[in-house]
């Protein structure tokens, strides 16, 4: 029979001792915050859990959908879902926990790079997802679609242009933000990309290692699109070595205008980084857009 929970704590060891068994103990009663995350320790073992208010749990639910989506093509390693739960007004996800190395000696780089490939060779039926679902704290939206041009000018895009707006962020920003939603399709007159399985969110912190170099990916935002956007946005942010590059064009060629579409999928995330975190974007922002109004023409 089930204990009924008597508190937070309570509530947490029980929904993963439904799942480990009942061995398994909180080795405290301390929990993480809310908006916070860390490891869950038990006697004698380790797990990874994120928390967030009840209110937010949708984002949890969604991480953990794109967790299981990616592991199900046993292309790439991701920590397993353990347990979902709230209570309290706390919601929380707990994973597997994994001891994770970066991605930084060519072979790890290259292993990486293949299994990158690998779930990019798995397609949809449509672009866009099952369920809306988030980058990083903003609603992403992806209902399906058999146009990629459209579904990330007005998926993608549109709303990211909206958020700014909204955040006062106007003026020649949301000019060459027009005018590149409108002339978007123009990118794609000669490239016809197909609905691969993206993680979505593919920067080199969410991509690591096991002691052994295998591979393992986290922190999805899964949608099924265009495969260079993943590669594209896996250069922000400093990048991961070149023999990953090197690799992947090998397992997995990128188009011949492929650093001009770059900066279009790249103008997403920046938008995005901007509605988060604030005016230390807008200029990056502003030269993005405004060199893609340029390569669209006026």
């Amino acid at each position: 029979m089930t204990r009924r929970p008597e508190s937070l704590a309570d509530a947490l060891e029980q929904s993963i001792r439904d799942v480990l068994g009942n061995a398994f103990r909180l080795a405290s009663s301390a929990l993480p915050p809310p908006n916070s995350s860390g490891m869950v320790a038990g006697h004698g073992q380790r797990l990874f859990g994120k928390f967030m208010p009840a209110a937010q749990a949708d984002r949890l639910d969604a991480e953990a959908d794109g967790l299981g989506a990616i592991a199900t093509t046993g292309a790439i390693r991701t920590p397993a879902v353990v347990a979902r739960g709230e209570a309290g007004g706390v919601a929380w996800l707990i994973l597997e926990w994994l001891d994770l190395v970066p991605i930084a000696d060519d072979a790890t780089a290259g292993r990486a790079a293949e299994a990158v490939a690998a779930m990019h060779r798995v397609e949809g039926e449509h672009f866009g997802w099952h369920r809306s679902n988030f980058i990083g704290a903003t609603p992403q939206a992806n209902h399906e679609s058999d146009n990629w041009s459209r579904f990330f000018a007005l998926q993608r895009l549109q709303p990211q242009f909206a958020l700014a707006a909204a955040n006062g962020h106007g003026g020649a920003l949301q000019k060459d933000g027009r005018r590149v939603v409108e002339r978007l399709p123009a990118l794609f007159l000669d490239e016809r990309p197909r609905p691969s399985l993206l993680h979505g969110d593919l920067w080199h912190g969410n991509l690591a290692a096991l002691a052994d170099g295998t591979p393992v990916t986290f922190d999805p935002a899964c949608y099924h699109g265009d495969h260079e956007a993943d590669i594209a946005m896996s250069e922000l942010f400093g990048g991961l070595p070149f023999a990953f590059y090197a690799q992947y064009r090998r397992s997995m060629p990128l188009s011949t205008d492929y650093e001009i579409r770059k900066q279009l999928y790249n103008l997403y995330h920046i938008l995005n980084h901007l509605n988060l975190f604030g005016r230390g974007y807008l200029s990056q922002a502003s030269r993005m857009a405004g060199q893609l109004r340029e390569s669209l023409g006026r």
